[in-house]
């Protein structure tokens, strides 16, 4: 059971769990015209995912190099996302 969810293991069900999210939340606004805007949506979840990454390399054992650069993706990713809220704000 320790393999199966244990390290780096765990960081790829969790990227799972959030592409069935954004599916099941894209789906959803597809189809009743409700929900959470897409951009948002896709702002927000890839700043997650960036963060989930940088986890995964740390336990991986990645450079350096490709940590800041995710790093640096997930800080814009979250400026994009906070862009995207303060304009449907206004």
């Amino acid at each position: 059971m320790i393999e199966l969810f244990g390290g780096a293991r765990a960081i790829d069900w969790i990227l799972i769990l959030v592409a069935v999210e954004a599916i099941v939340l894209l789906g959803y606004r597809l189809r009743t015209g409700k929900g959470i805007a897409p951009a948002s949506l896709i702002a927000n979840l890839s700043a997650g995912v960036l963060l989930l990454l940088v986890v995964r390399g740390t336990l991986t054992g990645a450079s350096s190099l490709i940590l800041g650069g995710l790093l640096a993706l997930a800080l814009a990713a979250h400026f994009t996302d906070l862009a995207v809220r303060w304009q449907g704000n206004a």
